[in-house]
């Protein structure tokens, strides 16, 4: 089994769209009895609450469903629980530096790291924008949880 966490500030926009579309990719592939997807927070201002209203909306659009996920703070144990804890800002990957275990460093990275577009590093906080910044989030975020799901399937491939 592989895991994956990822992580942005509020675990109320980034992370639970991410969590979501790589579901949905993991599906397609089927593949989910081999791997484990959650998502977190670097705060936790929002523990317990559903996704934003707009990016439940956005993701709808795309046939992508939020609504039952509901944020958590990301710890210090999840980085040894999970084999991927990628971040999607790097903000959020300092603060999970921090409180990360150093024999698990490793597993840390942006999660556009993954990505084939190379107009963007991170994945912008669409939460004090409008519309098009959800829509824009879907595109990098489809788009990196497509090189995730290959550099899981060649992992997967070369443990078996």
């Amino acid at each position: 089994m592989i895991r994956v966490l990822f992580v942005c500030l509020g675990n109320i926009c980034r992370s639970p769209t991410a969590e979501a579309v790589f579901r949905a990719e993991v599906e397609k592939a089927g593949l989910s009895k081999l791997i484990d997807i959650d998502s977190a927070g670097t705060s936790n201002w929002h523990v317990g609450k559903a996704p934003d209203p707009r990016a439940i909306q956005a993701g709808k659009s795309r046939h992508y469903d939020l609504s039952a996920l509901r944020g958590r703070q990301a710890i210090s144990d999840d980085f040894e629980a999970f084999d991927y804890v990628l971040a999607m800002d790097q903000s959020n990957f300092d603060d999970l530096a921090a409180i990360a275990p150093s024999q698990y460093l490793s597993r840390l990275h942006l999660f556009l790291d993954f990505s084939k577009q190379d107009a963007y590093r991170e994945v912008p906080d669409p939460y004090y924008g409008g519309d098009q910044g959800f829509a824009l989030v879907l595109d990098l975020i489809e788009d990196a949880s497509q090189g995730l799901l290959l550099d899981i399937q060649k992992r997967l491939k070369a443990g078996s």
